[in-house]
């Protein structure tokens, strides 16, 4: 299923945050954006045991595959959060996402 374009949109948007958000919510956001993207966990490879970064990527993925999320759902949930986010740490629509 291809992505909506509010959830792309939240994707550049989460990127002009003025501030960086909380790692528990960075994990959050990247579980729900792999999801989002119909990414395969069942290929996922095992990050190992010292990374610890990807250590905790993988889990909060896994996480969110535990609890049965669908890709719709994770577009949905993933728009709210950003929306969540940029009252909390501010957010610049001029702002140029790093990287671009």
């Amino acid at each position: 299923m291809p992505t909506s374009a509010v959830f792309e949109k939240a994707a550049v948007d989460v990127k002009k945050l003025t501030k960086q958000p909380a790692d528990d919510e960075r994990l959050k956001l990247y579980g729900l954006f792999k999801i989002a993207h119909n990414t395969s966990f069942a290929s996922a490879k095992q990050p190992g045991a010292f990374d610890f970064q990807a250590k905790y990527k993988y889990n909060a993925w896994k996480k969110m595959v535990d609890e049965g999320v669908t890709s719709t759902q994770a577009q949905q949930q993933y728009v709210k959060f950003v929306e969540e986010l940029k009252p909390k740490y501010g957010f610049d629509p001029n702002k140029k996402p790093e990287g671009s």
